[in-house]
């Protein structure tokens, strides 16, 4: 007789495959686990160390701050004059004339005529030099100034602003004065002479010959 095989009463299964696929999830996930919290151990370790030499720089500034402080209380009078003298002498001879006229004949319109330019201060921030200036100018209309300010702030040397406007009342003269505070920093890598601004020259105003 042939043999019946019943498959309902006693189907096939393989009960070691479950379990080995669960010891494979269990083993990466134990990996990765692993990678994270080393990779946490390691950016914790860099942001402490950080941390520190932010915690030194800070202690070391305060130290700095407080030995300047003790300097200058122990001054007298005249001696912390003399000493702002001195740093002011040094910002003005990192000024150079040539330079300033060389940025603002790229800068001025040919309808503008510069009449007047005085140098109120000049500082020094990192390693550029800085100054303020006054300036009066001549043109025929407004709009010549107001384009030539906007121009100047889009190129970024002169930062014009516009303080007042006089009527040119001469024989034969038309337009108007423009007085214009302006802060200055000079162009990188302009062509200057080795002219540079002396202390008493800084004081004074420089008349410059006017554009047609």
């Amino acid at each position: 007789m042939p043999t019946k095989l019943n498959l309902a009463s006693k189907p096939f299964s393989n009960r070691s495959l479950p379990w080995v696929v669960t010891a494979l999830v269990v083993t990466v996930s134990v990996l990765f686990l692993i990678v994270i919290l080393r990779s946490a151990r390691q950016t914790k370790a860099q942001a402490d160390s950080i941390q520190v030499d932010i915690n030194n720089l800070q202690a070391q500034e305060h130290a700095l701050r407080q030995k300047a402080q003790a300097i200058r209380s122990s001054l007298t009078q005249d001696q912390l004059q003399a000493l702002t003298a001195a740093h002011t002498l040094v910002d003005r001879k990192q000024f150079s004339w040539s330079r300033l006229f060389v940025d603002l004949e790229a800068a001025l319109p040919g309808v503008v005529r510069v009449k007047r330019i005085a140098v109120r201060g000049v500082a020094t921030r990192g390693d550029e030099t800085v100054a303020e200036l006054e300036l009066t100018v001549v043109a025929k209309t407004p709009s010549v100034i107001t384009d030539m300010i906007a121009q100047m702030n889009r190129e970024g040397v002169f930062r014009p602003e516009l303080r007042s406007q006089t009527l040119q009342r001469g024989r034969g003269e038309s337009g108007a004065e423009y007085e214009l505070a302006v802060n200055y920093k000079p162009r990188a890598g302009a062509p200057v002479d080795s002219v540079a601004l002396s202390g008493d020259a800084l004081a004074k105003d420089a008349s410059v010959g006017g554009r047609p």
